[in-house]
């Protein structure tokens, strides 16, 4: 069968099995989640083989350690799965909510319900977490899901989905309500990008290439976000060991993640004691500081893996033990700063002055802003919605985290008891 006719059958089968999940019950959808949760335990041995096959052959392939990270599901990572499918399952059941229904001058009472989007393609790389995160809240929200993952992912996709269909199964719900491509010919992805009959948005997951060309060829709606660039700005006024922890953790705590710190500000009368103490400590862990002749200035010759830094590392997203420092004048100039090079995704201040906080949570244009904590929140998981099918950084839709209420759009609903317009 060639591969435009499996992307098609796919397609419909997934559109038949939106009609089914949109009329599922909250019980039937929440039992489903658990069945998956326990059995992605239960076949946890299964999981780890795959993802150890899916781990030598990128070692062959020699691909970066950005992406290596990605890929391991470690026992930690593989219970997170599970645990995340269970959180799912305790949330509220967007599908069906009414709001805003109030009563008109004509007598007719029109309000709002939020209703699932049909089927939603995810196309994502490198992370097969991502398997169980979207089935889960494609489920929860009454969709279909059709899933292509990364070539390099394919055994631990492809066991994963196992376990999925099982708790479909068990839960009396179509296992072609979520589909794993066991395509790895990129063609597949070009197929689905076409199949706009049948798949009513698209959610690229992975580097800028992917999503640059998702956002090209799609022919349905995309929600994306193309960079992580991400900063931290130490105000003035900042607590300086909070400011010392958050830094670190920003940057350190994960490497290869969208919402890591690449770039951090700092004002100028307190750049000499936070660098003080920071820069041993970035020192330690091996990141490379890419600064301005300020920031370098004040480092000296103290920190060897220091040089100065250009427009274009400025607006870099390293996803790497790398990072660029500026100092600046105050929030104004921190700002602007994240206006010219941010990506609009996360961006965070450390200061005790509420004024200052409060005009940078109202200014800073991005998805997640942040006043006194770690970039690193800005999750899903972190922010309470079971897990995320992506990061959106547009504006329209859905922004910033996207969970059910996300993968969800509302139709208006209008009530009468005979009522004629004259």
């Amino acid at each position: 069968m060639d591969i435009k006719k499996q992307i098609l059958d796919m397609g419909q089968l997934a559109k038949a099995s939106a009609g089914m999940m949109a009329r599922a019950s909250t019980a039937q959808k929440n039992n489903a989640l658990n069945a998956i949760a326990e059995n992605i335990i239960k076949h946890r041995a299964a999981i780890t083989k795959a993802n150890e096959e899916d781990i030598q052959a990128a070692n062959k392939k020699d691909l970066d350690p950005a992406l290596l990270d990605r890929l391991e599901l470690t026992d930690a990572r593989i219970d997170a799965m599970a645990e995340g499918l269970n959180q799912i399952a305790t949330l509220s059941d967007p599908v069906g909510e009414i709001t805003n229904l109030s009563p008109l001058p004509s007598g007719i009472q029109v309000g709002r319900m939020r209703v699932p989007l049909g089927v939603v393609g995810i196309i994502y790389e490198s992370r097969p977490n991502v398997t169980a995160d979207a089935a889960g809240l494609c489920l929860k929200s009454g969709n279909a899901a059709i899933l292509r993952g990364g070539s390099e992912a394919l055994n631990s996709n492809q066991a994963i989905a196992k376990c999925i269909h099982i708790g479909l199964v068990e839960a009396n719900l179509p296992q072609e309500a979520v589909q794993v491509v066991a395509i790895t010919d990129r063609e597949a992805v070009g197929e689905l990008l076409g199949l706009s009959d049948y798949v009513d948005v698209i959610v690229p997951r992975g580097g800028k290439s992917l999503i640059e060309r998702v956002s090209e060829q799609a022919r349905m709606p995309v929600i994306k976000h193309l960079d992580g660039v991400c900063h931290v700005y130490i105000d003035a006024e900042a607590d300086t060991d909070k400011a010392v922890r958050i830094a670190l953790n920003a940057k350190t705590q994960r490497y290869g993640t969208c919402n890591t710190m690449e770039s951090l500000l700092i004002a100028r009368s307190i750049a000499n004691k936070v660098l003080e103490q920071l820069a041993p400590l970035y020192k330690e862990a091996g990141v490379e500081i890419r600064g301005c002749k300020e920031s370098l200035k004040i480092l000296g010759n103290s920190y060897d893996k220091i040089k100065q830094a250009t427009d274009e590392d400025y607006a870099t997203e390293y996803l790497a033990p790398i990072m660029s420092l500026k100092i600046v004048s105050d929030v104004n100039e921190a700002m602007q700063h994240i206006a010219q090079y941010g990506s609009q995704h996360t961006d965070a201040i450390v200061t005790e002055n509420i004024t200052t906080a409060q005009q940078f949570l109202r200014e800073v244009d991005s998805s997640s802003v942040m006043v006194n904590t770690s970039t690193r929140f800005a999750d899903g998981y972190e922010y309470g919605l079971g897990a995320e099918i992506g990061i959106s950084t547009d504006k329209f839709h859905a922004r910033g985290p996207v969970g059910l209420d996300g993968l969800t759009s509302q139709k208006y609903i209008v009530l009468g008891d005979g009522h004629i317009r004259t």
